[in-house]
């Protein structure tokens, strides 16, 4: 009788013990932070079009980008409002023909979305019926870097309705689309998003990368190279060509959000470059655009 009892009494110790590592292992998971992205759809425009007007005058393209916010947001995506964004920049500025050709990417910065969604759509007519075509093709909206593309078609019916034919082609595909977009959105944030570098020297500014700017023997070229291993995001970058004036990094990765948890600013990386070539006594002039630093390099 007395082992019977030590046995149970050993059992239970177990369990509980088990049971509190259970716990505590879904506690971790349960905190574990993720980084989910923001989503904006916008509509297709052919390069130089005006995004304004591809909006305004397609009712088709209007109704198939309603439909795929719709179908994020019933699937507890973050979205932003392309319309709302679209009046916020308008009453902000008057536009002219030029600024309206370049509204996307302006419309692009202000929302702060981290993807964005291109939605072209089309009616297909027939005698067997009618169909609506809408193409989805995700971006980066950092990097431009396109991430998924689906071509949904809705079945034929006879109906004028192409709000509803339009619905129907989204709901074929956006479970692909939107798979595919956190499959590529959670490698970003663990290898980083891209930017381009490129490095190069003033016309008699002196120096070159086969320069020993410090005491350490190293060329200019070998320095920046190490400073990269240590700045890149998880030390990722790669260089497609160098010469004694020019290095071209053609990939280096930079963290996707900040300590704060903001987009990482391109200009953060930049400025503290600009400070390490400052420590050798070279002074850094930068221009970025968008995710493409240019560095050009002279004697202080």
């Amino acid at each position: 009788m007395k082992f019977k009892l030590t046995s149970i009494l050993i059992l239970i110790s177990v369990l509980m013990i088990s049971s509190q590592g259970l716990k505590a292992q879904d506690t971790d998971a349960a905190t574990t932070p993720t980084i989910q992205p923001t989503i904006m759809t916008i509509p297709f425009v052919k390069e130089g079009q005006s995004t304004v007007k591809g909006y305004e005058q397609s009712e088709l393209t209007r109704i198939a980008i309603t439909k795929v916010k719709e179908a994020f947001d019933d699937r507890g995506v973050n979205t932003i409002d392309f319309r709302a964004k679209l009046k916020q920049l308008q009453n902000s500025e008057a536009l002219t023909a030029e600024q309206e050709s370049s509204i996307k990417d302006e419309v692009i910065k202000l929302s702060g979305a981290d993807i964005y969604v291109e939605v072209e759509a089309s009616k297909d007519y027939s005698r067997t019926g009618n169909s609506v075509t809408v193409i989805m093709t995700a971006y980066d909206a950092f990097s431009a870097e396109s991430l998924a593309n689906k071509v949904a078609t809705s079945p034929k019916f006879k109906t004028d309705n192409y709000e509803k034919l339009a619905q129907k082609a989204v709901e074929g595909e956006i479970d692909n689309l939107l798979n595919t977009i956190q499959e590529k959105f959670a490698m970003m944030v663990e290898q980083g998003r891209t930017i381009t570098v490129e490095v190069g020297i003033e016309a008699g500014a002196g120096i070159d990368f086969d320069h020993e700017p410090d005491d350490s023997g190293s060329y200019l070229s070998e320095l920046l190279e190490e400073w990269m291993t240590n700045n890149a995001h998880n030390g990722y970058f790669h260089i497609q060509g160098t010469s004694t004036t020019k290095m071209v990094f053609d990939i280096v990765k930079v963290p996707l959000k900040d300590e704060r948890g903001n987009n990482y600013r391109v200009s953060k990386f930049v400025s503290k470059m600009r400070k390490y070539f400052k420590s050798l006594g070279i002074k850094a002039d930068r221009t970025i655009v968008g995710s493409a630093v240019t560095i050009t390099l002279s004697e202080l």
